[in-house]
């Protein structure tokens, strides 16, 4: 069975949302669906999410999972109003759970659970889309809690941990994050046949060009700014800790990671019925 991928592209946040199934008229996932929202009158819209529904509605597909590959920090995840409209899971890795607690501390809050997760995946836990076979890996290094996911046929979906050749790799500079875990993850993953696909979650077009999100092994190895064949884990991380130095922390940060956390979903309505984020003031 070869499955099927279909991108959408958020230009706002640079963005790449996937639907990954198994035929027509089959199974599908969601993987890193976005909500729009804007950080200045801090409205939500559905617009992103909506072309993805309208895609699966199209091609008749039944929705089984909503997939997270990290809590995302430059975009408020849309799973939650997908699945209403959908149906479906939403599943993120199992290590989301060491990056509650480091975030806690930053938003003073005492959460502990994970609402809105329906599954949280061990790493190398299988589960499936229909008739295609998937199989979760944790890959540590962006943030504690990244998770590539591995479908038969398809190819890697490796959420921010590597990017196109000419952009690199991911910034480790958020908390828990680790420019060794980061090289190692990698390096696991450019271990994987030199024709598989990567499918990242971002690109940052450079010099002008459209935006892509697939390449293969061999181009990683070949042509990575960051980690091509020959760059060995100490001179990676002189680079990574150098770069993310020079930095500015995402836009939409501490209003994304405190919802993401909770799978998308926002704070209940105080009683006046209005919802509110936390913006700690001089900690970051």
């Amino acid at each position: 069975m070869n499955g099927q991928v279909k991108a959408f592209y958020d230009q706002a946040t640079s963005t790449v949302s996937y639907v990954v199934f198994d035929e027509p008229g089959g199974y599908c996932a969601v993987i890193d669906p976005v909500l729009d929202f804007d950080p200045r009158s801090a409205r939500t819209s559905t617009t992103s999410a909506d072309r993805i529904a309208a895609f699966v509605k199209e091609m008749d597909l039944t929705t089984v999972w909503l997939l997270e590959t990290h809590v995302h920090a430059d975009h408020i995840s849309a799973a939650p109003y997908l699945k209403k409209r959908l149906g479906g899971s939403i599943a993120i890795g199992s290590e989301v759970q060491s990056v509650l607690g480091k975030f806690n501390l930053i938003y003073n809050t005492v959460d502990t659970g994970f609402a809105g997760f329906d599954q949280l995946f061990d790493n190398g836990q299988m589960f499936f889309i229909g008739k295609l076979k998937v199989i979760a890996h944790h890959v540590p290094g962006h943030t504690p809690a990244d998770t590539a996911y591995e479908v038969d046929h398809v190819g890697i979906f490796v959420g921010d941990t590597i990017f196109m050749p000419d952009v690199g790799t991911a910034r480790c500079d958020f908390p828990g994050g680790d420019p060794r875990r980061l090289y190692r993850s990698i390096k696991t993953l450019l271990n994987y046949p030199p024709d598989t696909i990567l499918y990242t979650c971002h690109d940052y077009p450079v010099d002008g060009r459209e935006a892509r999100w697939s390449s293969t092994i061999a181009e990683q190895r070949s042509s990575n700014i960051h980690i091509h064949d020959g760059v060995d884990e100490a001179e990676f991380c002189r680079m990574r800790n150098l770069r993310d130095a020079t930095l500015a922390l995402p836009a939409l940060m501490l209003a994304a990671v405190q919802v993401n956390l909770r799978a998308g979903q926002f704070p209940e309505a105080e009683d006046n019925g209005v919802q509110y984020l936390r913006i700690p003031l001089n900690l970051l």
